[in-house]
């Protein structure tokens, strides 16, 4: 096995042969036929693949995956690559089952794996036989194991995820006395809240058995919660500690940890280390804080909001009833103003301008009467004039004339057919008849008695009276 970041030895081949002059003719040619060595392509590719197996064998190499395909048949197929190269690597069904799921497009990670060589397309390739997460190694592993399982058992399912209290009044807080998490959280508290009371359980953050009491305090809260009365009962629990390497967040990414959150009757913030770390117990809690300051700023953000608002209510109240006395006071010009359209003179007026109307109408009626009636019986007698006898036998009568014509060009139509294919068939009988063909020289032969026509030479005898047929004219021979 080969350290990561270690590169193989290089590999100088050199060909020796003597350097001859141009013009020396003599000897070129017999001694080029002498030394040459033909390999064959299958040859050529199995001599790399060993020479590579041997020089590099299993190694470490680092790069991003892409081009991932999964083969129905378990095989896994991938390029590692990075800025100026790319290798093509190939992880066979049942080689690091647990490390598969870390392959993903784009991922930096770190494999070990044998150098070979796939002869079929004469391309080299890395046989991968273990994965670990660029830069994070062992740990990072175990943590994406734990997390897939913990959410195949639905520690992290959003429906089970219970709201926190906007004004709670007792909270209990869970990290170390000495760290810097329980100071920023007091003087964030101190300065929103005064009110708010704490119950402190104090427990290592980092280090060996940290993890178990974690656990415990939160376990511990849960009981006392169950024991005392209902108005000194806890409105949530705050896990947290500052920030760190992921070796020192490690105790909040423990299975024991995550069971007792989910386990907790209590709800659970969960504020551990600075904005881009995560852990499971970010996961499992029902709120995640980025940083234990801003898990102090949500406990204390309804109070604090609170405040604030009631130190803007009169000018807030001033506001709205200025609002209101402005709209009240458009509402009564609104008012005036529809009285004034109401009074009763205004709608006499209007009454006897409505008379007018109708009076200027009805003046106008008898002339309008007049009119219509006129249109109406011009328009009677029009279609009187369209319905007329002599209109009907005079569209007949054009009807008949051209039923005539259109009738006899058919006929005419129809013979100038039958007349030229009568033409076609006589054509055609006479290219087919006997004239024809002894107009091109041939002639028939019957014999003189029976008239039968001779095609064979066996259908005559010596002393037989026969008769030939030419194309002008006939004559009777005997047969010898």
């Amino acid at each position: 096995m080969r350290a990561p970041g270690r590169f193989p030895r290089r590999m100088n081949l050199h060909v020796n042969r003597q350097f001859k002059s141009q013009w020396d003719f003599g000897e070129l040619f017999a001694a080029a036929a002498a030394a040459r060595r033909v390999l064959t392509v299958s040859e050529l590719t199995s001599q790399i693949r060993r020479l590579l197996e041997a020089q590099i064998g299993s190694v470490w190499v680092t790069g991003e995956v892409s081009n991932l395909r999964a083969q129905a048949s378990g095989h896994i197929y991938f390029t590692l690559k990075d800025e100026s190269a790319q290798l093509n690597c190939v992880l066979f069904r049942g080689e690091a089952p647990d490390q598969r799921a870390l392959l993903r497009d784009g991922q930096s990670v770190l494999v070990f794996g044998d150098i070979t060589v796939y002869e079929p397309r004469g391309q080299y390739q890395l046989v991968v036989r273990a994965i670990e997460l660029q830069g994070i190694g062992a740990l990072q592993i175990k943590f994406e194991q734990l997390k897939r399982k913990l959410a195949a058992e639905g520690l992290f399912a959003p429906e089970r995820k219970r709201p926190i209290p906007k004004y709670p009044q007792r909270i209990g807080l869970v990290t170390s006395p000495t760290g810097a998490a329980i100071r920023d959280v007091l003087h964030i508290v101190r300065a929103r809240n005064p009110s708010l009371h704490i119950v402190f359980v104090p427990c290592r953050v980092q280090g060996e058995g940290a993890a178990e009491e974690i656990a415990a305090a939160i376990r511990l809260l849960n009981e006392y919660n169950n024991t005392v009365r209902a108005h000194e009962m806890l409105d949530l629990i705050l896990v947290t500690r500052g920030g760190g390497s992921l070796e020192d967040l490690w105790a909040f990414n423990e299975e024991v940890v995550a069971r007792a959150i989910f386990e907790s009757a209590v709800p659970v913030i969960s504020a551990v280390g600075h904005e881009i770390d995560f852990t499971i117990s970010d996961f499992v809690a029902d709120l995640r804080a980025a940083t234990p300051t801003a898990a102090a700023e949500i406990v204390t953000e309804g109070v604090y909001s609170s405040r604030r608002f009631l130190a803007d209510a009169p000018a807030l109240m001033r506001q709205r009833l200025q609002r209101r006395l402005t709209a009240r006071r458009e509402l009564a010009q609104q008012l005036t103003k529809r009285f004034e359209r109401a009074h009763p003179r205004r709608y006499l007026n209007e009454l006897l301008q409505r008379l007018d109307e109708l009076q200027l109408a009805l003046s106008r009626v008898p002339g309008l009467a007049l009119s219509t009636a006129r249109l109406n019986c011009k328009n009677m007698a029009e279609r009187l004039g369209r319905v007329h006898p002599r209109k009907a036998l005079q569209t007949r009568t054009e009807r008949l004339v051209q039923t005539t014509r259109w009738l006899r060009e058919r006929c005419r139509a129809l013979m100038r057919a039958k007349t030229e294919k009568i033409g076609r068939f006589h054509d055609r009988l006479r290219l087919l008849g006997p004239e024809h063909v002894l107009a091109r020289g041939y002639s028939i032969t019957t014999d003189a008695a029976t008239g039968t026509v001779l095609r064979d030479v066996g259908q005559v005898k010596s002393g037989q009276r026969v008769r030939t047929r030419l194309a002008k004219g006939e004559f009777f021979s005997r047969i010898e």
